[in-house]
């Protein structure tokens, strides 16, 4: 690495470019340790990192317990704000999570002799009788994955076979690959005539935006709710349930449809799921999909009369692609974040870690999402954003 560095500078000879090189942290960290693990497994041609600070939100009371979430960002008042609707929502009761689907995808496009042949190949595929046949190719090459369900599209004498997987604690991408690709060779002999065109058609989907994932997922899909009373949406939040419920349906709903929007029925999900993400060494490119959330914020009548009104919120999160073992979650200080919300490694039961990862991102993403829409309906983002992301810096 060093002597990578030492090159680059020579080659820009002197000016900017050579200092900027010079500039990049690259010794701070313990180099044996941290070098070492990156090299073969989550870069190349390696010449130094780059420092992200990492906040923290919490306690906040998921499921009945008390969690703290890491978030590496450079957003100033990104924390803060999640931290607020995460200190609402514990003042209530807590977040209330659940998984929905559990399973990883992966689709190769594959060439048939004729449309006929590949719609022969879509019902065998489809069959659930053929899953066992199937599984025995897949399961050869893994000890936690199985194949779960396909689902084939047809254009034409092209298949494209989206195979969706359980893959233990580990986001699975590779997993899936490796199993998929023993499957394929089983097709391709039962099936002669029949060429692997390439192994991810993006039927998929991965890092693209897609109706499929929105649809029936991929991943982990994930849900949230919690209930506020009127009373801690003032205190807290500085703003009432009605005015909340009324922002969210014309901008996470109306707004969103006017736009177009595939996944996007939400105020900004991608930004505390990417900074989880950052900080506990998942692949950030993976926010495309994963950050797809549906968010429903509900105005709750007084029980009785005299009583106080509350705020139901939710999201609903069909994608959320999480691991806790491979990948960068090797890394220490990755680690060490993984480590703080419990879900380190894997678990004693294949899947609980990287399910209970989701449920947090899902859970942290309605804190964020809550947090944003009450600030929106008072017309308290600028001023939070001067007061907590523009520090001078002379």
């Amino acid at each position: 690495m060093r002597l990578r560095r030492e090159h680059l500078a020579s080659t820009f000879g002197a000016g900017a470019h050579a200092d900027a090189i010079r500039a990049l942290p690259s010794d701070a960290l313990d180099a044996a340790g941290f070098y070492g693990q990156v090299d073969g497994a989550c870069c190349e041609n390696v010449i130094g990192y780059v420092p992200l600070p990492v906040g923290t939100i919490g306690p906040y009371k998921i499921d009945g317990k008390a969690v703290y979430v890491p978030m590496a960002t450079t957003e100033g008042a990104l924390v803060a704000s999640t931290h607020r609707g995460a200190r609402a929502i514990s003042a209530s009761g807590g977040a209330t999570t659940e998984l929905l689907a559990d399973g990883m995808t992966r689709a190769p496009a594959l060439a048939m002799p004729s449309l006929k042949a590949a719609a022969e190949l879509k019902r065998w595929l489809e069959d659930p009788a053929s899953l066992d046949e199937l599984n025995l190719a897949f399961k050869a090459t893994s000890r936690f994955g199985r194949l779960l369900a396909v689902k084939v599209g047809i254009a034409g004498k092209y298949a494209h076979v989206r195979f969706k997987c359980f893959t233990g604690d580990a986001m699975g991408m590779n997993m899936v690959s490796k199993g998929v690709n023993k499957v394929v060779e089983s097709i391709l002999e039962k099936y002669p005539g029949t060429q692997l065109l390439g192994l991810s058609g993006n039927m998929c989907t991965d890092k693209k935006p897609s109706a499929i994932n929105w649809i029936d997922g991929r991943g982990k899909s994930v849900a949230a709710e919690a209930i506020l009373p009127a009373s801690v949406v003032a205190s807290v939040l500085k703003t009432t349930p009605a005015a909340v419920a009324r922002l969210s349906v014309h901008k996470n709903l109306i707004g969103s449809a006017l736009a177009g929007s595939i996944g996007g029925q939400n105020a900004h999900a991608s930004n505390i799921l990417t900074a989880i993400y950052l900080a506990a060494g998942q692949d950030p490119a993976q926010n495309v999909e994963s950050s797809t959330c549906l968010t429903l914020c509900e105005e709750v009548p007084a029980a009785t009369p005299g009583g106080e009104s509350s705020l139901y919120v939710s999201c609903m999160m069909p994608s959320i692609e999480v691991g806790t073992v491979g990948g960068g979650t090797a890394l220490a200080a990755q680690a060490a974040c993984l480590g703080i919300m419990g879900v380190k490694g894997a678990g004693e039961t294949p899947g609980a870690n990287s399910q209970q990862l989701a449920k947090i991102v899902c859970a942290s993403v309605m804190a964020g999402e809550l947090s944003l829409l009450a600030a929106l309906s008072v017309n308290h983002l600028v001023s939070a954003h001067m007061a907590l992301g523009r520090r001078d810096r002379k």
